[in-house]
């Protein structure tokens, strides 16, 4: 069965924040940061509600057969639905396990919201057993069925209090983390002209997802200790063989801590 590990990154919507704001004069820099501040006056926090958020990057680690895979879709100058259309045409041809840290609470609901924006199709995503009966049991949406994993939820046993962010998690096993980057500075980011920076980054959060992922599956006993060594050799060696400099300095960062993958 395919494995794709998934990771999106957002920022403020500003064609919407313009039309609910009334604020048509404003640059997308003063709107973005009028909806951060509107958002801070209802909740206390700038978070904006997920329909607010503009997905600009989905990077995605594939694991299938012999191939191990990350990129991000689309290239720079694709549309945000263009992004979403691929994600969701990947589930339709691989029918492959989702695997993410968070998905469930927040990527998976801020995609359902822009795909309903945009009029994605997705049949697969959304099959519950309707065409397919093998999806009554085991499906993409419900929160206990296997087809989606979102490590944090299943981790913290669905208790919001035990659950860890992707930094203190990939910590825990000394992998590379964040490396400098983290999501609130994705805006700041996108404003000066810095798409490819996130997209890297993004792809860096699907590594440190892909290998708690494989730490997992050696603790419920689906990889054997040798066969998960094996893994993690088949990760180093093709983000060695690309060569690219983001994938380089997670290299760099995880050999400082190479105990993780002596145990």
């Amino acid at each position: 069965m395919p494995v794709f590990v998934f990771d999106i990154e957002t920022i403020p919507d500003v064609e919407l924040g313009r039309r609910i704001y009334d604020l048509g004069d404003l640059s997308d820099k003063q709107v973005g940061y009028v909806m951060q501040a509107k958002r801070r006056e209802e909740s206390g926090s700038e978070f904006l509600s997920y329909e607010q958020q503009r997905v600009v990057a989905i990077s995605v680690a594939l694991r299938s057969r012999d191939t191990f895979k990350v990129w991000s879709l689309g290239d720079p100058s694709a549309s945000e639905a263009e992004i979403i259309q691929r994600f969701y045409d990947g589930i339709d041809k691989y029918t492959p396990d989702l695997v993410s840290w968070n998905g469930g609470g927040f990527d998976l609901p801020v995609l359902h919201y822009r795909a309903l924006r945009h009029g994605i199709v997705a049949p697969r995503y959304w099959e519950s057993g309707d065409e397919d009966q093998a999806f009554r049991w085991n499906n993409y949406l419900n929160r206990y069925h296997c087809r989606h994993l979102d490590l944090m939820d299943v981790l913290s046993s669905y208790q919001g209090r035990a659950r860890v962010s992707l930094q203190a998690a990939a910590t825990l096993l000394g992998l590379p983390g964040k490396l400098g980057m983290s999501g609130d500075k994705v805006w700041d980011a996108y404003l000066d002209g810095q798409l490819e920076v996130i997209r890297n980054y993004c792809e860096t959060d699907v590594l440190n997802t892909f290998l708690i992922y494989l730490r997992f599956e050696m603790m419920r006993g689906r990889l054997l200790r040798e066969e998960y060594h094996a893994e993690v050799a088949r990760v180093r060696d093709v983000l060695a063989a690309q060569g690219k400099p983001h994938f380089q300095e997670f290299l760099s960062a995880w050999e400082t801590t190479a105990w993780e993958t002596q145990r």
